[in-house]
């Protein structure tokens, strides 16, 4: 083997020149012309799908799901229960969703499913009162009394045999950005009644938004919650 000088330099200069060459394909032209192919192509999607209100604001993003909820009575109690504010469309429930307790100047968005199974806190083999708490039979239970509660208005009653899986189950993620057609369709009355709108105007809104299966086979049709609810904002505002 030659360790001569002159032959180790030859090596440490083709060394560096790959260096150079491949930091210059891999780390500078490659990723420009992925940037520039998605800005042209898939420009939404490329800047994080982002919804913008009526004045052009950026409101949030259509693949992570958001919640409506009144603000709390003590914004430093970290125990107190979220409460809907009932003028807006609800989304999935989040359940399974853990907290930042490590460092709570920051808001995390964390992804997760409760991880429970289908029949987790089930007695004799079905959800019922008797579920224990804290189990997801007693989740789903309690849950389908409060969208019941919240849903029903002075002229209608909504019955549990109207409330579909989605109203009281978490997605997989946690962050589903979408309701059923079933369940957006569930609240418009509460939503009209809370917003002094027109039933109609509501069910028509409903209807403009709800996404049919993609390409026309996969999927379930789908109603995007913050899509439907910043278009609630610019109907009542009207």
């Amino acid at each position: 083997m030659n360790n001569s000088p002159g032959n180790t330099a030859r090596l440490l200069g083709a060394g560096l020149r790959a260096l150079l060459v491949l930091t210059v394909i891999c780390g500078v032209l490659y990723p420009l012309a992925v940037t520039g192919i998605a800005q042209a192509l898939f420009h939404d999607e490329a800047n994080g799908s982002e919804i913008k209100d009526k004045s052009g604001q950026v409101v949030g993003s259509s693949l992570i799901g958001q919640t409506y909820d009144l603000p709390k009575n003590d914004p430093n109690d970290g125990e107190e229960a979220a409460r809907p504010d009932l003028k807006w469309f609800q989304p999935r429930p989040s359940n399974g969703l853990g907290g930042n307790s490590v460092n709570t100047r920051y808001t995390l968005i964390l992804s997760g499913a409760t991880n429970r199974s289908a029949d987790n806190g089930a007695v004799g083999g079905a959800c019922t009162k008797d579920a224990e708490e804290g189990t997801l039979c007693a989740q789903v239970l309690a849950a389908k009394e409060a969208v019941i509660a919240d849903n029903s208005t002075a002229d209608h009653r909504v019955e549990p045999r109207d409330v579909p899986a989605d109203a009281v189950t978490s997605s997989a993620s946690g962050l589903d950005p979408h309701i059923s057609p079933a369940y957006a369709a569930l609240q418009v009355r509460r939503v009209a009644e809370r917003n002094r709108l027109d039933v109609d105007q509501v069910g028509k809104l409903v209807a403009d938004h709800t996404a049919g299966r993609t390409l026309g086979f996969m999927g379930e049709p789908r109603v995007n919650v913050l899509e439907l609810n910043t278009a609630l904002k610019a109907l009542a505002e009207n």
